[in-house]
């Protein structure tokens, strides 16, 4: 028989938080998984030890922060309000029912003015990465890299053109000096040092609501101002190892070498192979990563296509001669080397005026090639990434970094700036960093264990059947080679 609701709820039930929180939900497998108190000897010089008012609990601080990213909350204020009926996240803060949540201002004043400009973020983020290390989750030996874009909270329409100069190449102090060395080898006369004074400068646009970030102007990419979130993560178990923020329109490539070190130089590795896209398909990142021992595996970039109808490709480089041959068959010595670190070959003038070809070859008086002093890595990276392996290498790609942005922007709030200045916007990326690894390491640690008892308990029943030792052999190959 069909009977109406009761209007209102009297009755008086004895429960706990921890009847009322699913066995298996995932702030169950984080708190049996990670150890937070860590975070209160990070903060501790942050807060008076004998004065003011009784703070916060900062574990429990960075717990509601962290809540926010791990359920992609953007709202500090939605994030409060969440807290106040969300009995899993009160269980996950060690909150009573009826126990007050702390206001939204705490959490944002905390942020801005305690936490803001120190290393506390970036300290939890490694502290997370220690934990997986310790549980063997990272390995250390291919490294992918690659950067997203992130809206940044500013009218692409408002801004100002303002007379900026060009940012130097990150890597032209190596480059002036190899360029001292080949013309030294070439017995060509030194060039002058720099002028600093003298540094080129072009029309920028500038958010005049974000002035730190970057007007973006890519090819099938939104233009607009954004940030860049560049990620490095581990082939393992896609562990994210670092996330650095920079202006949208800073190319991928500039800070890679840097971020690369430190990354290696952090957790003390020493890589094998780094997976990248064609965006970072550079002759100075082809020779800097040989310059540390690691095969660099890129994506196909296709050559720029002039308006002539030979291009560089048409024309055959001689190494022993050091000169290129064209299609008429006619060389092009070596002339000089110019600061921005290229070998100049440079035709005949009479034999270009006389040449049948001409209007097929170049617009000017006569041909001249030009080749990087580190071309010869770029060629290996090229020959390499015809190899079997390294096409199974930068297939996971898609595995790997692509799947880290792709799970950030869906599940994190990683689509768009939360807070304006690159300062605060990289705390936003180490916070949704550490979120996403937490997240993995909690899954990994409650799967491994249960995964292994499974293979090892079918294999007791029947060691003679294939499939099982199929499956164990499967899995201890993808362990060894993931």
């Amino acid at each position: 028989m069909l009977r109406s609701p009761q209007p209102e709820q009297y009755e008086l039930e004895m429960v706990t938080l921890e009847q009322l929180v699913p066995q298996d939900h995932l702030l169950r497998k984080i708190t049996a998984t990670i150890d937070f108190e860590f975070i209160r000897e990070e903060v501790r010089h942050l807060y008076c030890e004998n004065n003011g008012r009784p703070a916060v609990d900062p574990v429990r601080l960075f717990k509601i922060m962290l809540l926010g990213y791990l359920f992609g909350i953007p709202s500090e204020r939605k994030l409060v309000k969440e807290i106040e009926v969300n009995v899993a996240y009160r269980w996950f803060l060690g909150m009573g029912l009826t126990e007050k949540v702390i206001d939204a201002s705490t959490l944002s004043q905390n942020r801005i003015r305690r936490f803001n400009g120190t290393d506390v973020f970036e300290n939890v983020f490694y502290n997370i990465l220690e934990q997986a290390l310790a549980g063997g989750f990272i390995e250390g030996k291919v490294l992918y890299t690659d950067s997203t874009h992130l809206k940044a909270d500013a009218n692409k329409r408002k801004f100002i053109n303002q007379h900026l100069p060009i940012r130097p190449s990150a890597y032209i102090n190596e480059l002036d000096q190899a360029v001292a060395e080949e013309r030294k080898k070439k017995e060509l006369k030194p060039l002058p040092p720099r002028n600093e004074d003298a540094v080129k400068s072009k029309d920028t646009k500038v958010s005049t609501t974000d002035p730190d970030a970057g007007f973006m102007h890519r090819d099938e990419k939104p233009k607009g101002f954004f940030y860049l979130d560049h990620r490095t993560v581990d082939s393992k178990h896609n562990f994210i190892l670092d996330t650095y923020v920079t202006p949208g329109n800073v190319n991928d490539a500039q800070p890679y070498i840097q971020r690369l070190d430190h990354v290696c130089n952090q957790f003390d590795f020493k890589p094998d192979i780094a997976g990248l896209d064609s965006g970072y398909f550079q002759s100075t990142i082809a020779h800097f990563l040989e310059e540390r021992g690691i095969d660099g595996v890129f994506g196909y970039r296709r050559p720029h296509k002039g308006p002539n109808t030979f291009q560089k490709r048409h024309f055959t480089y001689d190494l022993e001669n050091d000169c290129y041959i064209c299609p008429q068959g006619e060389c092009l010595p070596f002339k000089t080397i110019s600061r921005e670190g290229y070998y100049q070959y440079h035709a005949s003038r009479k034999a270009c005026q006389q040449c049948s070809r001409k209007a097929d070859c170049t617009q000017s008086k006569f041909k001249v090639i030009t080749r990087h002093i580190w071309e010869d890595s770029k060629e290996r990276a090229n020959k390499r990434r015809l190899e079997p392996w390294a096409k199974k290498v930068y297939k996971r790609r898609n595995e790997t970094v692509e799947r880290s942005f792709a799970d950030a922007k869906e599940h994190h709030g990683h689509r768009y700036a939360r807070f304006r200045g690159r300062q605060k916007v990289q705390m936003q990326c180490l916070l949704a960093a550490t979120a996403q690894n937490i997240k993995k390491l909690a899954m990994l640690a409650f799967l491994t264990p249960i995964f292994k008892y499974i293979c090892l308990k079918l294999d007791q029943l029947n060691p003679d059947l294939s499939l099982v030792d199929n499956w164990v052999s499967l899995y201890a190959f993808n362990k060894q080679n993931a």
